[in-house]
């Protein structure tokens, strides 16, 4: 199974690269939305992990972008952002589920 990991944070991103692999997937990752949205272009995938605070495009951007686009691929928000009013944005924008990094 292929992810399309988005996450613009070295560390958390190589940590989270390095728990999908042991798992079992095979992993893309891009450090900003544009990257991302150049690799959903050309590439499916299974799932796409994504964080909201991106370089050059951000994930809500993104998000809105890719739903428009009527694609049904399961979107998991991985983000700092914790406020209420934030994690009801990323769902209605069409994500899946939304969990806040620790």
């Amino acid at each position: 199974m292929r992810v399309l990991l988005v996450e613009d944070d070295a560390l958390l991103g190589d940590g989270v690269r390095a728990g999908l692999k042991q798992a079992g997937f095979a992993v893309d990752w891009t450090q900003d939305g544009q990257a991302a949205k150049l690799a959903l272009e050309t590439e499916e995938y299974a799932v796409i992990v994504l964080d909201l605070g991106l370089p050059k495009l951000n994930g809500t951007e993104l998000l809105k972008w890719l739903r428009g686009r009527e694609s049904k691929t399961p979107i998991l928000i991985l983000t700092a952002r914790d406020t209420v009013a934030d994690r009801i944005a990323g769902l209605n924008a069409g994500a899946d589920d939304y969990l806040v990094k620790p």
